[in-house]
């Protein structure tokens, strides 16, 4: 029996062991070093012999967009940014333009923009509407009950800062923009079990609520 199969033992062993190796070749890998030098460049001026944009164009100096429907992304995690930048290569969120751009990044680049726009100071947003501010501050502290909505500030914080990789800093970001992800999100658009299934719990007066007191963190 020994004859029989210690040619195939012997295979599967060495097999295994070629496996093992190249296991350990890419644990050995360096990590990505980041440049937020290079992140500040590609990000100021973008990248024409690649047709890619300088993001500062729709995001703004320093990452403090002017335009209520793109994101603020001063003072965002530089994991949580990376993530997105790679989310946006995959169906996961999948979005016309930024899709594009973003699969026109390497990852290190993906890594250095993010560090970058980490570094930057954020500019305070506000709330806009006094008739809906109890509302929305009711729904981001203390969630609602009733529809089984949890309370925003259990993850992201009671100031809005967020937690890095999993949860978004929200404090100051733009209400046209909260809004919008909120809808994507209800709608399924934007994938996230999580966030689905609180928006589809969630009126749009609420969303509008609590986009607008998010806003006026600090």
């Amino acid at each position: 029996m020994n004859s029989v199969f210690s040619p195939f033992v012997k295979s599967l062993f060495v097999a295994l062991l070629a496996v093992s190796a190249t296991a350990s070749a890419d644990d050995k890998k360096p990590a990505p070093k980041i440049d937020p030098a290079k992140g500040a460049t590609l990000y100021t001026d973008g990248d024409t012999a690649r047709g890619l944009p300088a993001c500062v164009s729709c995001h703004g100096a320093g990452g403090n967009s002017t335009i209520t429907v793109n994101p603020k992304l001063a003072g965002q995690s530089e994991a949580y940014l990376h993530k997105q930048l790679v989310n946006f290569t995959t169906p996961d969120r999948n979005q016309p333009v930024m899709t594009t751009y973003a699969k026109l990044l390497t990852d290190e680049e993906k890594h250095n923009v993010a560090a970058w726009l980490a570094a930057q100071a954020a500019k305070p947003g506000a709330a806009k509407n006094k008739d809906t501010i109890e509302l929305g501050k009711k729904i981001y502290r203390g969630g609602i009950a009733e529809k089984n909505v949890p309370a925003c500030a259990s993850c992201h914080g009671a100031s809005g800062g967020g937690v890095p990789v999993q949860y978004p800093r929200v404090a100051g970001q733009h209400q046209d923009y909260t809004v919008a992800q909120l809808g994507l999100f209800k709608a399924g658009t934007r994938k996230s079990v999580e966030m689905s299934t609180i928006a589809k719990r969630m009126s749009d007066e609420e969303m509008k609520a609590v986009a607008d007191y998010v806003a006026g963190l600090k």
